[in-house]
């Protein structure tokens, strides 16, 4: 499968209700939109949109999916923040029959969940607030392969 992780745009500081309330500013919604349109542009569009249950996330993967034309995402609490990079690989498993499948979620989950898919221990990789990196894996096999990693000042973010 081809694997699409879509870090959560730019979110408000604070929230009076907690980290998991904190929303999208408009800078947020911007990225998570250009993000659609790159890929879109591409021909690279996922099947599927899977995201985290905190508010940014799910603001991002809804706007991502609006902008792109594809069905609404689908929520799924593993990928919360502090998921482990076992634990993305283990429930990405249950999607095997889609080519190309899409989470959008936080940091430091995904730039560790890279570095465990490549073996790259130490290695730095930097998801910066609405980049999207791309991974060739067989969930749940481990080891995959890096096709691209698109910081958002590349796509205009």
């Amino acid at each position: 499968m081809e694997l699409f992780l879509l870090r959560h745009g730019k979110a408000e500081d604070l929230h009076p209700d907690g980290d998991a309330a904190r929303a999208l500013v408009e800078k947020g919604f911007a990225q998570a939109r250009r993000a659609a349109e790159v890929l879109a542009s591409a021909k690279l569009l996922p099947e599927i949109v899977l995201t985290s249950p905190l508010v940014r996330a799910r603001q991002t993967a809804d706007a991502f999916c609006e902008t792109a034309g594809l069905p609404g995402p689908v929520v799924q609490n593993w990928l919360a923040f502090g998921c482990a990079a076992e634990a993305i690989t283990a429930e990405l498993a249950a999607f095997h029959d889609f080519n190309r499948v899409m989470i959008v979620g936080h940091e430091p989950d995904f730039s560790r969940f890279i570095q465990w898919s490549l073996g790259a221990y130490g290695a730095t990789i930097e998801m910066k607030k609405g980049a999207i990196a791309c991974l060739r894996t067989t969930p749940p096999a481990r080891h995959g392969t890096l096709l691209f990693l698109i910081p958002p000042r590349l796509t205009g973010g």
